[in-house]
């Protein structure tokens, strides 16, 4: 612990921090499979959704 004394000798009492350290061996892989499919699906949808509208007038039939 750290004390350190201010003026009017007020003491502050700080924690000793621990070593900070990267651990180099940890990488993240992502699935490129899954940000693929993700990506179709999301397409698919925008096109499904114009379509929709282009036949019915609404966004969502039923809904809106």
């Amino acid at each position: 612990m750290t004390i350190t004394t201010e003026d009017g000798d007020r003491q502050n009492v700080f924690a000793k921090e621990p070593t900070m350290y990267t651990d180099e061996t940890y990488t993240v892989n992502h699935n490129e499979k899954a940000e693929r499919l993700n990506g179709r699906i999301a397409m698919l949808s925008i096109i499904a959704a114009m379509g929709a509208y282009a036949v019915t007038g609404l966004l969502i039939p039923g809904i809106w």
